[in-house]
């Protein structure tokens, strides 16, 4: 089985490129209050019975999960590190349940377009997102642009519905063995944070696949990855906080339309020595009434 280990080269303008691509940069907002944390994006509120009704059919399962944190704090091993150069597996398809820990959205999901997409599990336990981008735009005169399709994992969550977040902190960079199409693909890694103001902070950073039938695996430094917030690349550019990570999430939204897939055996974080850059971003000290993320 061939390998590929695609080589992350830092250019000076590519923020500029994928701004032109996918997301877009903005100026300066001097509004700092979110009005919720969906920005628009939710499901009706169920009414109390409803609620009650949900919450006394989980109450089994999260007593049975409090009970595996209890065991899990006895038992865990506080020193526990990673091996250099092995790499710990995050997710994988093995079984129907680990779809459970996606969610899968598209523009067409909130009118907003008419693309389609899905995450489903193949015979030898490999992920598959695949759909069809469309271009098309509403006539509501409100949208300017369509086609988006976006995989993302569950916040991760404590029993009783308790937020929680991952910790990355003992790895230095993202490893995926992947089967692509020949499109680029957005990775995101959100650190939604218990403020309003930072609901929306995203890191991303570009996946690119060759196509073809062999397997190919992706080594992405975390210091590559870029800050943007609600699909704006901010001028103040700051390091991932690998102890806050919330969630992450794989985007299809290119500037072609038409069919894609990407095939994922595992997505997983390894501990490279090697690399020492800490942040590939070289940043200016600019006046906080001229830049996005001030």
């Amino acid at each position: 089985m061939n390998t590929f280990f695609q080589k992350i080269i830092f250019k000076p303008n590519l923020l500029k490129e994928i701004g032109k691509k996918s997301i877009s940069t903005s100026q300066k907002v001097s509004t700092l209050w979110e009005p919720d944390e969906k920005s628009g994006y939710k499901k009706p509120f169920p009414s109390f019975k409803e609620r009650m009704r949900e919450g006394l059919s989980e109450l089994k399962s999260e007593i049975k999960l409090w009970s595996q944190e209890v065991k899990d704090t006895w038992e865990g091993d506080p020193f526990l590190v990673c091996r250099p150069g092995e790499v710990d597996i995050a997710w994988r398809f093995l079984d129907e349940n680990s779809l459970k820990h996606w969610t899968v959205s598209s523009d067409s999901d909130h009118n907003e377009g008419f693309s389609n997409c899905s995450l489903t599990q193949t015979n030898y336990g490999k992920g598959v997102f695949n759909g069809n981008l469309s271009l098309r735009i509403p006539k509501d005169g409100k949208i300017k642009r369509a086609g988006y399709c976006n995989i993302k994992t569950m916040r991760q969550r404590k029993s009783f519905k308790r937020d929680a977040y991952l910790d990355w902190t003992p790895y230095n960079q993202l490893v995926m063995k992947i089967r692509g199409d020949g499109r680029s693909y957005l990775l995101n890694i959100s650190t939604r944070g218990y403020f309003d103001i930072s609901w929306n902070d995203v890191y991303h950073y570009v996946l690119f696949t060759r196509g073809g039938p062999y397997w190919q695996i992706a080594k992405i430094p975390f210091s590559k990855f870029f800050f943007s917030s609600k699909g704006r690349i901010q001028d103040r550019q700051e390091q991932i906080p690998l102890d806050k990570i919330a969630s992450f999430g794989i985007t299809a939204a290119d500037r072609y339309g038409g069919d894609f897939s990407l095939e994922i055996d595992y997505i997983g974080l390894e501990y490279d020595p090697r690399h020492t850059e800490e942040f590939a971003y070289e940043m200016y000290q600019t006046d906080h009434s001229i830049i996005a993320g001030g």
